[in-house]
């Protein structure tokens, strides 16, 4: 009877449907939040002296923006990924793209709208498409990092003798040789013969 266990590149191939309800929810709350402190500031800076409530009565609508966006780009990039069934970067142009529009309704007009909206899924499509870090690629998970680094201090040492030749012998900089070399010079200068199997003093 045939095996028909998957291998574990089978299932990590498998889609996971994602909660865009859930997300989305939270998304909205944590954008919410960053609107009203946004709002608060502006509320602040303001001359006229309109109390604390004008953080919600009269700068309300950013609060409003922030979270419309962050609930409208969670639940569209989740929304997708569960129809399409995959985990690209399309996902995350689809929901700047409609997030964007919620920042284009402010203006009332359909060039605004449509522009932050193509802006803002460039900007997230291709965020997401380089590796969704500021650093740029993925690295190879297979690769140990602290290996990696070793290789890469090892690969740019330059040979103690370089490093002899440029600053001279001393103060922690020894060649090899130094201490057949440094009898030879005493022998030489004092006619001393000093022992060579002693390591020279830091």
């Amino acid at each position: 009877m045939a095996d028909h266990t998957p291998t574990q590149d089978q299932v990590d191939e498998v889609y996971q449907p994602k909660d865009a309800i859930g997300g989305a929810v939270k998304a909205t709350a944590v954008t919410a939040a960053a609107g009203a402190f946004i709002s608060t500031i502006q509320n602040t800076l303001t001359r006229h002296n309109v109390g604390a409530m004008g953080a919600f009565t009269r700068f309300g609508g950013t609060t409003a923006v922030y979270a419309a966006m962050g609930g409208v780009y969670e639940f569209t990039k989740n929304a997708s990924a569960n129809l399409r069934e995959k985990d690209d970067a399309y996902n995350p142009a689809m929901g700047g793209f409609m997030a964007g529009t919620m920042l284009g309704l402010r203006f009332r007009s359909a060039p605004a709208i449509i522009g932050y909206g193509a802006a803002l899924a460039v900007v997230l499509g291709a965020f997401s498409y380089t590796g969704g870090k500021l650093e740029g690629y993925h690295r190879d998970p297979t690769v140990d990092e602290v290996a990696r680094k070793e290789y890469l201090r090892k690969n740019r040492r330059r040979p103690i003798e370089e490093i002899a030749n440029e600053l001279g012998e001393g103060r922690g900089i020894y060649a090899p040789g130094y201490v057949e070399r440094r009898a030879q010079r005493i022998k030489d200068a004092y006619g001393i013969d000093v022992p060579t199997n002693s390591t020279p003093a830091s």
